[in-house]
């Protein structure tokens, strides 16, 4: 149920269209809970049919985009949400589960795939650590600005993770 509440964090922080939307998860909440175009447009849906959003009261002209804004009913579900318990997730990584599998059936190709794993995670800590440098230099940011950041420090502590563990792995694969 959370790509609903992505969406609401996203409206309430900016109206904003479909469109407009599908292109800001792309550059922020899409790193840590992407959708596709289709979803948010499913979504947006849902959200305007149970009450949380409404459509901005103008009426958009020929090849404008409808925005929405998250009503009193979407900003207290937002709330409670947020305030839920929730247990974390178990790792569910295919390449966890490839390497399981390479304990009994052989390793052919998988070193290959790690390095190439590496070389993505590498890619994307550089993308973060860019992200960081442009948005959250400021040395005295709001509370908002802060709590953003530390969602960022999550993707890059991620990052070196498995950076790390990728380097720790390769070498089990080069040797043989």
């Amino acid at each position: 149920m959370s790509l609903p509440h992505a969406i609401l964090t996203a409206l309430l922080e900016k109206p904003s269209s479909g469109l407009e939307l599908t292109r800001r998860f792309d550059k922020s909440i899409g790193y840590f809970w992407p959708a596709t175009h289709q979803q948010i447009y499913r979504e947006l849906a849902k959200l305007e049919k149970s009450g949380f959003i409404r459509p901005l009261p103008r009426q958009p002209s020929r090849g404008q985009k409808r925005e929405y804004e998250v009503l009193p009913a979407g900003r207290d579900e937002l709330t409670g949400w947020v305030a839920r318990t929730e247990d974390p997730r178990a790792v569910r990584d295919p390449l966890l589960l490839r390497l399981r599998a390479a304990a009994v059936v052989g390793s052919q190709g998988l070193g290959a795939e790690l390095e190439r794993h590496l070389g993505l995670h590498q890619r994307q800590l550089a993308e973060y650590l860019a992200i960081e440098e442009r948005d959250f230099s400021d040395p005295g940011p709001s509370a908002e600005t802060r709590l953003q950041h530390l969602v960022l420090r999550g993707g890059i502590d991620l990052e070196r993770y498995w950076i790390s563990w990728l380097t720790e792995a390769l070498p089990e694969f080069r040797d043989r």
